[in-house]
């Protein structure tokens, strides 16, 4: 079953392959308008440049995709990107060859691997000649004392500050470069999500009593891998008593008869965009619980509300408190955030509950351009099932708001059937 979008004032997903698959020039205007975004966030800072180990940061920079999951934990392939003049990839032994193609790179060198792991005693000496080449591809593209990085080690800011730089945190310029979508960055998004549905049908498909959880999971795992998605960063996939408290990751438990099922996709797919929106089945062919269908019921009762509440211009906190309210016995297990930006994966900004915006929440406004994800976890504070239901939305530039994930409702959970 599908939501009545017209009463939420939301445009529905669209399917038209035109809108769903950049071309090979516009996939390249991407790339470039991408790095244009950077260096316009570089620039307000005063950054003379960013020096990026984050793979999906390397990759939204400079186009660049080598071993994703691999290069999240070492430090062997970086980006360095100034504010103005030549980027230069730094790849790992043996990949340079990988993006000789792509029209935001000028120069591709060895990565020095700065790690324990690659250098042993050698580690400082590595190290310091990293940041001596760094320090020199600064003076080239016209000097500056102010540099930004990310996920690098301690030792590398250490060795930069001694090199007389001022070292900043790079997260902030990227995370607001990515913030806002560039023309045709949102058919890439789009791509991903219409693979990923196929996936999810195809493990909706196969939750049958009697299968493990392992077993139904591994099916969007296999069909995300075959239409040429990343990964996927988690298994958040459940059954029956595991579905509540949330974030139980998938287990060999089997899954039984009449048992509610909860996924949230979190997946890493084509294109390296991120296709991040949630369900809850019923395994079976028999009814619902009356217990169950209220579940779902509020669950979906507070992502239509907290969707129909999405407009530009509003800002995070005026959105938290327009928000749905929970009932109190909802609170304590409730999802860590009403909506998050989505892009290459989980990105800025993070939007919590009215309950949590002393503690960890801070303020901005909902810009056209933002890809948003709208949750909802529903699980009581005293046990039983849960129900995790998500949506992903873009704001338009031109105001109006579109629905981007596309996948049906549970009909018998809503009463439908």
């Amino acid at each position: 079953m599908k939501m009545d979008l017209d009463t939420l004032g939301i445009l529905p997903p669209t399917h038209a392959p035109s809108d769903c698959e950049p071309t090979h020039a516009e996939i390249e205007q991407v790339l470039l308008d991408r790095l244009g975004r950077v260096r316009h966030e570089l620039v307000k800072r005063d950054l003379a440049a960013v020096v990026l180990f984050d793979p999906a940061h390397v990759r939204y920079a400079t186009g660049s995709r080598n071993m994703q999951v691999y290069s999240s934990r070492n430090p062997a392939r970086y980006a360095f990107v100034p504010a103005e003049g030549p980027v230069v990839l730094f790849e790992f032994s043996g990949c340079e060859h990988l993006a000789k193609h792509l029209p935001t790179v000028d120069e591709i060198r060895p990565a020095k691997a700065i790690s324990y792991y690659f250098n042993e005693k050698n580690t400082e000496a590595v190290t310091r000649a990293w940041a001596d080449e760094i320090t020199d591809l600064v003076r080239q593209c016209g000097g500056g004392q102010r540099i930004g990085i990310e996920s690098a080690t301690p030792e590398a800011a250490f060795m930069l500050q001694r090199n007389g730089f001022e070292v900043l945190d790079a997260q902030a310029p990227l995370e607001l470069a990515r913030a806002i979508k560039v023309p045709n960055e949102i058919k890439m998004i789009r791509s991903s999500l219409r693979a990923v549905e196929e996936g999810v049908h195809k493990l909706e498909m196969a939750i049958k009593p009697g299968m493990s959880e392992n077993a139904v999971w591994s099916r969007l795992h296999q069909h995300i891998i075959e239409t040429d998605a990343d990964f996927v960063e988690t298994r958040l996939m459940n059954s029956g008593p595991r579905t509540n408290p949330w974030f139980q990751e998938c287990s060999g438990r089997i899954i039984q008869e009449g048992e509610l099922v909860a996924l949230d996709t979190d997946v890493v797919g084509r294109y390296g965009y991120y296709a991040d929106f949630s369900r809850t089945f019923l395994c079976g062919d028999g009814q619902p619980s009356q217990a169950q269908k209220d579940l779902y019921a509020m669950a979906y009762e507070q992502i239509r509300t907290n969707m129909q509440n999405i407009r530009p211009g509003i800002s995070f906190k005026e959105y938290a408190e327009r928000a749905w309210q929970l009932p109190e016995a909802y609170k304590a297990r409730r999802y860590f955030a009403l909506a998050h930006g989505v892009g290459m994966n989980g990105e800025y900004p993070y939007i919590v509950h009215r309950e949590d915006i002393d503690d960890k929440g801070y303020d901005g406004i909902i810009e056209p351009g933002m890809t948003l994800c709208v949750e909802s976890f529903i699980g009581h504070e005293k046990g039983g099932e849960g129900v995790k239901l998500e949506e992903q939305l873009y704001v338009r530039d031109d105001g109006k708001v579109e629905l981007l994930s596309d996948y049906p409702f549970d009909s018998r959970l809503l009463g439908y059937t």
